[in-house]
């Protein structure tokens, strides 16, 4: 079993940054990849970034340029850092890890963001 907790949400005013982290805890597990997913009232889960264990990443169009996530496997913890920061970006940001050894993911409890215009 794996254990994830997020933190680093918040307010904050358009065109300002946020850095989200998310660590995994649990007895003896191997990361596949890690990623964060968003998600607005009304609206689906959707992919925001994710990462490997071997460092290769993808981003979703919409934050392209803008966010950058990172991963330390030592910490078995994944960073997204955000930069100017609209209000369409707000939603409850939720950290993900898929391990080797299962086909579902483990996901973390969710973290508000709010960007105020």
């Amino acid at each position: 079993q794996v254990q994830l907790v997020e933190s680093g949400g918040g307010l904050v005013q358009a065109g300002g940054s946020l850095r989200l982290s998310c660590a995994a805890s649990g007895s003896s597990f191997s990361i596949n990849f890690m990623g964060w997913f968003r998600q607005a009232p009304g609206t689906r889960r959707e992919l925001v970034a994710s990462i490997t264990s071997i460092g290769s990443a993808i981003y979703a169009d919409s934050v392209k340029g803008r966010v950058t996530i990172s991963m330390d496997n030592a910490k078995s913890t994944v960073y997204l850092e955000m930069n100017s920061l609209k209000p369409e970006d707000t939603a409850v940001y939720f950290c993900l890890v898929q391990t080797r050894d299962r086909v579902d993911p483990y996901w973390g409890q969710g973290t508000q963001v709010t960007v105020s215009s």
